[in-house]
């Protein structure tokens, strides 16, 4: 066992997730080891062990590794079990398959002791060698992924899957991660962005993996797992962004059929499209609601940083706001059902034309259908903000 002087001179910590891996872990375990030396990187590696059967716990021990045997299956769980044994102040995460170059290292650390939280391996930049990534992957999965974390967070990031990457122990904890499984990657980057955290990349080559079976990785499903992390992470463009799209759309087309059916070509649009312009309407508002409620909660579980235009309408949406504004819409439906009642009445209360009466009844319904929801939702919200910290005795 190392003394106490040797485990506080660790620099790094090389974790290698591992499922039955004899044919390539050998070769990582050397090639980390290889750069550590040669660069004066005074580090470890520990392989974390999702209960192989295939012997790589002793092939790991005998080419210098220590195992952390992890039970609970999971890439996600394999790789915080070996990161929670990790004795460096720095750690950079790789798979045992033998497709990341851990030479490459160095360029980790380098960006490490300067001063960055996270360093991302760029397998664009570096270099995918033939046969490396299925085409799907390279050409479409990948790309497509990629660009929506930019685009969802905000940041540059041009490989958002790369397992080559670096972090310190401080980042990690602030990451606080969660998932179990292949989206693990996903969640060290959008919390490192959402956090604040200074992320960078590297380039880093992507090798053809050296095994004898297919890979633990299932493309669909997997990319479907990593979509949806994203999105639930990403209420602006979950909720929002769709809802605001959504209510614009009703209110417009709304609008322009309450004088009269509305000629287009050879079709005339009417109240029935007048119902599905409310429609419209009511969903959007359910989901701008839904992005503020969620986008509050994700805030004070302390899973975002407020921002500061996010604090500032907040505090315009009071309870009180919210109930002297849903009250009012409230009240405008009931004008407006009343308003048709009065029309039926001027009838005689016989037969109706629809074209004339749901003029009148549909903006009713919807108002108080959207004010009863805004006096909802700001109860919802009154109930978030509750104060719910034990305070000390």
């Amino acid at each position: 066992m190392p003394d106490n002087d040797t485990l506080n001179q660790i620099e790094l910590t090389v974790v290698i997730p591992c499922l039955n891996e004899k044919l390539t872990l050998a070769g990582c375990i050397s090639e980390a080891i290889d750069a550590m030396q040669s660069n004066n990187i005074v580090g470890e590696v520990v392989v974390a062990d999702n209960g192989s059967t295939d012997g790589s716990q002793k092939i790991a021990t005998d080419n210098g590794a220590r195992v952390e045997p992890v039970a609970v299956k999971g890439y996600g769980n394999a790789l915080r079990g070996g990161i929670a044994a990790a004795r460096g102040k720095y750690i950079i995460m790789g798979d045992a398959d033998g497709s990341y170059n851990f030479s490459h290292l160095p360029r980790f650390v380098e960006r490490l002791r300067a001063g960055a939280d996270l360093v991302m391996g760029n397998r664009f930049l570096g270099g995918i060698e033939p046969g490396a990534m299925p085409w799907k992957n390279r050409h479409i999965g990948n790309p497509i992924l990629s660009f929506i974390g930019r685009l969802f967070f905000n940041t540059g990031i041009g490989d958002f899957h790369c397992g080559l990457r670096g972090f310190t122990t401080e980042a990690y904890q602030r990451m606080d991660l969660r998932t179990t499984g292949m989206e693990l990657a996903s969640e060290i980057v959008i919390k490192s962005v959402l956090f604040g955290l200074r992320v960078e990349e590297v380039p880093t080559v992507l090798r053809r993996d050296g095994r004898d079976r297919p890979p633990h990785l299932r493309p669909w499903r997997d990319g479907w797992r990593h979509l949806r992390f994203m999105l639930l992470f990403s209420p602006r463009w979950l909720f929002w962004y769709p809802g605001i799209l959504l209510m614009t759309l009703g209110i417009a087309v709304g609008a322009a059929l309450l004088p009269g059916p509305l000629p287009l070509g050879q079709i005339t649009l009417d109240v029935h499209t007048l119902l599905f312009a409310g429609v419209a309407v009511l969903i959007g508002f359910q989901a701008v609601a839904f992005a503020v409620l969620s986008k509050l909660f994700a805030v004070r579980a302390g899973l975002y940083r407020a921002e500061a235009g996010f604090e500032k309408w907040m505090r315009y949406l009071t309870l009180e706001i919210g109930l002297v504004a849903g009250s009012l819409l409230v009240a405008i439906g009931l004008i407006l059902s009343i308003g048709a009642v009065r029309f039926w009445g001027d009838q005689g209360f016989g037969s109706l034309q629809p074209t004339e009466t749901l003029r009148w009844v549909i903006p009713g319904a919807l108002s108080m259908l959207l004010g009863f929801q805004m006096i909802l939702t700001s109860f919802f919200l009154g109930v978030l903000r509750l104060d719910t910290r034990f305070k000390s005795e």
